[in-house]
């Protein structure tokens, strides 16, 4: 992946039939079952519903079968993903299939 999808970004999902809009980048969370942390890259939410915690929607760069509309980039975005790209190369856990 060159680069994370913006905030606000919409998409389907492989075999989705409904749209997702990113409202989280770089999820970390524990594994119900292994109790392991395991990581994500984006966390969604069905749109144009919007945030529901019940219902947030975890997934990863692979699981993204088209983009529909992409968010907002400036230059605070940039720094992010510069950022980001560090903290993502020195995480030492796995991500998650979904």
């Amino acid at each position: 992946m060159e680069e994370l999808l913006p905030l606000g970004t919409i998409v389907y999902l492989e075999n989705g039939t409904k749209k997702i809009m990113v409202v989280g980048r770089g999820a970390v969370m524990e594994d119900e079952d292994t109790g392991e942390d395991v990581y994500f890259d984006y966390m969604g939410t069905p749109y144009p519903e919007g945030i529901d915690p019940e219902n947030a929607i975890f997934f990863n760069e692979d699981n993204v079968d088209e983009v529909l509309f992409t968010g907002f980039k400036d230059e605070e975005e940039k720094r992010f993903q510069k950022l980001y790209k560090e903290w993502e190369d020195g995480l030492s856990i796995d991500k998650k299939l979904v």
